[in-house]
C-alpha cells in the first residue's frame, strides 16, 4: 500500500517502492498530498498519478476506497458513498479497474470497530441499499468493488461474504482475501479448516489478496506477514492454486520489514512450484506487492 511509504511527494513515494523491487501497488490517494478536496482536482490528480506510475513501469493493482457502507448516520453514510462514487469514476483515468473497500461497521467511531448491531438484519439491509446505489455505477465504469471479509465488519465471515455476493448478483462485486482478518474469537485452532473453507467459498471471487499477520483471533492487531500465527505456507499455497493471477498486497508492516516479507512470500511461492512472476497450468502467484 503506497500509504506505508511516507515521503514528501508522490514521486519520492513511488521511487521508494520501486527501490524494494516492487512494481504493483494498492494506491492510496493520500500519497498525492492533495491540498484541495479530491472532487475539485480529480482530473489533474489522475493525470499526474498515471504519468508517474507509467514512468516507473508500475501497475495499480487496486485503488484504496475503504468507506463505511453501513454508517449509522445516513448523512455521513451518503457522504462516504459519494466519495466512493468519485473514486469509481476515476479508476479508468488512473489505469486500474479494482477498488479495495469494506462493508463497514455500525460503529460511528470507526469502520474497523465491531458493534453489536453489525449482526442485525437492519445492518444487512443498509449494506444492500448502499451496494444497490454503488454497483450500477461500478458496472457502468467497468470497475470491480472488492470488499474485505473482516471480523469487525457486517460481512464478518466468509459465509456471509459469499451470501452477499450471491444476493447482490453483480459480476462487479468481489473480495479482498486477507487471511489475517477472517478468524473470529476462538477460531485459530481451526485455522486450516477455515482457510480451506474461505478459498472453497470465495476463491472464484478473489480480486486481490492482502498479506499481513495476527497474534490472536477475533479483533486482532496487525503484524508483518510471517511474523505471527498465520500459516503462510498454506495461505500462499491456496493463492497459488487459483487459476488466475492474484496481486498480493503487503500491509500492516514497517518499511524496514518489506524486504523480509517479500523474500518469505516469494520463497513460499517457489516451494509451491511457482516463481515470483511465472505461470503454471493450475494457477499463478505474482510478485509480492506493497
Amino acid at each position: 500500500m503506497t500509504g506505508h511509504f511516507a515521503r514528501p511527494s508522490l514521486e519520492e513515494t513511488l521511487d521508494a517502492i520501486v527501490g524494494h523491487d516492487i512494481f504493483h501497488v494498492q494506491f492510496n490517494m493520500s500519497s498525492t498530498h492533495l491540498k484541495e478536496p479530491l472532487a475539485e482536482d480529480i482530473d489533474a490528480v489522475c493525470e499526474q498519478v498515471r504519468k508517474q506510475i507509467a514512468r516507473r513501469n508500475m501497475i495499480i493493482s487496486a485503488l484504496s476506497g475503504e468507506v463505511n457502507m453501513v454508517h449509522p448516520d445516513p448523512t455521513a453514510r451518503q457522504a462516504e458513498t459519494r466519495r466512493l462514487e468519485l473514486l469509481i469514476s476515476a479508476c479508468e483515468r488512473l489505469g486500474t479497474s479494482t477498488i479495495a473497500t469494506c462493508t463497514g461497521s455500525r460503529s460511528a467511531a470507526s469502520m474497523w470497530r465491531n458493534h453489536p448491531d453489525n449482526a442485525t438484519e437492519e445492518a444487512w439491509q443498509v449494506l444492500h441499499n448502499t451496494l444497490d446505489q454503488l454497483l450500477p455505477i461500478a458496472e457502468k465504469h467497468g470497475v470491480t468493488l472488492a470488499f474485505e471479509p473482516e471480523v469487525n465488519n457486517v460481512a464478518n465471515t466468509v459465509r456471509k461474504s459469499r451470501r452477499l455476493i450471491e444476493e447482490m448478483g453483480s459480476p462487479n462485486l468481489k473480495v479482498v482475501m486477507d487471511a489475517a482478518n477472517i478468524f473470529g474469537e476462538g477460531e485459530l485452532p481451526r485455522m486450516n479448516e477455515i482457510l480451506d473453507e474461505a478459498f472453497d467459498l470465495l476463491g472464484d471471487h478473489i480480486a486481490i489478496a492482502h498479506a499481513k499477520d495476527l497474534d490472536h483471533d477475533g479483533d486482532a492487531g496487525h503484524l508483518a506477514a510471517g511474523t505471527g500465527l498465520l500459516d503462510y505456507e498454506r495461505y500462499v499455497s491456496l493463492l497459488c492454486d487459483l487459476p488466475f493471477d492474484v496481486p498480493v498486497i503487503l500491509h500492516g508492516l514497517s518499511e524496514g520489514q518489506v524486504d523480509g516479507c517479500v523474500a518469505m512470500l516469494n520463497g513460499l511461492a517457489k516451494s509451491s512450484g511457482v516463481g515470483a512472476n511465472s505461470r503454471r497450468r493450475s494457477g499463478t502467484c505474482q510478485r509480492s506487492e506493497s
